[in-house]
């Protein structure tokens, strides 16, 4: 008699926990604003003139070249109805090419750069458009987890119209073998949503011989938004 033909096809294991949500968690009620505009009236104001074309250029910010793969990102920000933010204040941070912050408090032991802070910020265009050139990020380990490590990532703060408005989140890259191991991402659960996080390698915005091109568009608000870091929409 033949034995019918059996298959293992067992679920990957999910990624652990991400525990600094635990910490972000709040424990208290809620604190009343009694005049909710006035905080927005104490948020910084940002014009035209505080930010320079080198500042969204993080591969010009020093007297050498940094060490790593160039790359360009760029991409759409929009609200709900799909109209275009126009000057909107975007931050971006990063590790480098070695997958190290620039930052006192990192003693990853992996080597710094001193021709790459990993900090820049633009405005977005008349289109919503935002862009950024700057150097590929390398993974890092870090102690969630055992033998955990964290994909390449770039970090966004996106301001809004308001101070209280702003979105922080991560842009992750395409193919990175990391990324179903990563609890910061997977604190998405929904996986369309989820997916949103991933830029796309476009390649008519690869510049020859310079720069790999990324494109990754964000929404505000809505049921498309791009989600806050810790899973949620603001």
């Amino acid at each position: 008699m033949t034995k019918p033909l059996t298959t293992n096809l067992t679920k990957p294991p999910s990624p652990p926990p991400y525990r600094s949500l635990k910490l972000r968690t709040p424990h208290g009620p809620l604190v009343r604003v009694r005049d909710p505009e006035a905080v927005e009236l104490t948020g910084p104001v940002f014009g035209v003139t505080d930010v320079t074309p080198l500042d969204g250029d993080l591969t010009r910010q020093h007297t050498g070249d940094p060490i790593g793969e160039r790359i360009t990102v760029t991409g759409r920000v929009r609200d709900r109805q799909g109209r275009p933010v126009r000057g909107q204040l975007v931050e971006l941070w990063q590790t480098n090419a070695a997958g190290r912050y620039a930052h006192r408090r990192d003693q990853h032991p992996a080597p710094l750069d001193p021709n790459f802070t990993g900090c820049g910020r633009c405005l977005t265009d008349d289109d919503g458009t935002y862009a950024f050139t700057t150097i590929r990020p390398g993974a890092y380990a870090w102690r969630n987890h055992d033998n955990a490590w964290r994909p390449a990532h770039l970090h966004f703060s996106f301001f809004g119209t308001a101070f209280t408005q702003r979105l922080v989140t991560q842009m992750y890259f395409p193919g990175d073998p990391l990324l179903a191991l990563d609890p910061v991402l997977h604190s998405v659960t929904d996986e369309v949503a989820r997916a949103r996080l991933v830029a796309a390698y476009d390649h008519d915005l690869s510049v020859p011989e310079w720069s790999l091109g990324y494109r990754w568009d964000v929404v505000l608000d809505g049921p498309s938004a791009t989600l806050f870091e810790d899973g949620e929409a603001r």
